[in-house]
């Protein structure tokens, strides 16, 4: 068993890869911005499940400083670098965004270095891999990059940087350090602590009714629970180092889609559920005043869709089915319904 490193652990899939972590056995030390998240994180992963809690700390180290981190990694064997800037920051600039996640990542690994930790696990997204392209069938591979100069919004630029950042540095000064990136599409499922992401906040906006047509675009979409199992395996598996990581169910999916798999599992408790799509030209149209919308504008029309190929080649791993996890999100946010970031 290892010492392992999460960074953001009060984060959606942070929460949950330590979940997964101490159930194999791993002590965990995880960062969070603050000692009183630190309080909270420990109380909601004692609710989800049972555990030793001496195999698991709590420290505190924020990205934009040098503070912390130098303790957050001594003594560790891997780091799975899950923290990064995200929409949830809404006074946050797109350089303010763009540098916390690039001077981020570069400062968790060159700790990770001079500590001596073997392999680094890095959060990075989608965003970093099908974003302005032109149209295409073919799904997106991890040897595709999103092109940062086209029009894309500032999320995906940040972790496209990020871990253009992170490979160039494991080339250049890695001096023995392992890396491997995981890039998930869409992250729902069920929810751990109080992290409410944007993507469970679109789909308890179709829950509560407030969403009354879904925007025109198809996206993939991935289980936070399988995400958690790729990075433990891209955390131990030789195969893995050097490698990106892909993770989608199945194929993508529009977001009407989502909105009829929540009518089908979840039954009158779905009701208020959208069940038709804005056309396109009307999307467009409203995006010019709809803030929503606005932030949605460079993906209308969209098709992004991936394969897991090749992590389940290499790695052996497999999603569990989109309708499953659509039911367990709706679940989740329906026993939860005042929960909010």
């Amino acid at each position: 068993m290892a010492n392992v490193l999460v960074t953001g652990g009060s984060g959606f899939i942070a929460s949950w890869c330590t979940l997964y972590l101490l159930d194999a056995g791993h002590d965990v030390r995880v960062t969070v911005r603050s000692t009183a998240r630190g309080a909270a994180l420990r109380g909601h992963l004692h609710s989800a499940a049972d555990f030793d809690d001496s195999r698991l700390s709590i420290v505190e180290a924020d990205l934009n400083g040098d503070s912390g981190w130098d303790d957050a990694v001594a003594e560790m064997d891997y780091v799975l670098h899950v923290a990064s800037p995200t929409l949830r920051e809404a006074d946050i600039t797109e350089a303010q965004m763009i540098a916390a996640a690039r001077d981020g990542v570069l400062r968790v690994l060159r700790r990770a270095r001079d500590a001596g930790v073997k392999r680094v696990v890095l959060t990075s997204a989608y965003g970093a891999v099908g974003y302005g392209h032109k149209p295409q069938e073919a799904p997106f591979t991890e040897e595709d990059w999103t092109d940062v100069d086209a029009n894309i919004a500032p999320y995906q630029r940040s972790k496209t940087l990020a871990e253009r950042a992170a490979w160039t540095f494991i080339a250049e000064e890695g001096d023995g350090l392992e890396l491997a990136a995981v890039n998930p599409t869409t992250v729902i499922g069920p929810l751990v602590g109080p992290d409410d992401p944007p993507t469970l906040r679109m789909i308890r906006g179709m829950l509560d009714g407030v969403m009354p047509a879904c925007p025109p675009f198809a996206t993939g979409w991935v289980d936070v629970r399988d995400v958690a199992d790729l990075h433990l395996r891209a955390m131990t598996d030789p195969a893995a180092a050097g490698e990106r990581f892909l993770a989608i169910s199945g194929h993508s999916l529009r977001i009407v889609d989502i909105a009829h798999l929540l009518r089908d599992r979840l039954g009158e408790r779905a009701a208020k559920a959208p069940t038709r799509e804005l056309p396109l030209f009307v999307a467009r149209a409203l995006s010019v005043v709809n803030p929503q919308l606005r932030a949605l504008r460079p993906q209308l029309g969209q098709n992004f869709t991936a394969t897991s190929a090749k992590a389940e080649r290499l790695l052996g791993w497999h999603a569990r089915p989109v309708a499953d996890t659509v039911a367990d999100t709706g679940e989740s946010l329906l026993a939860h319904p005042g929960r909010d970031a």
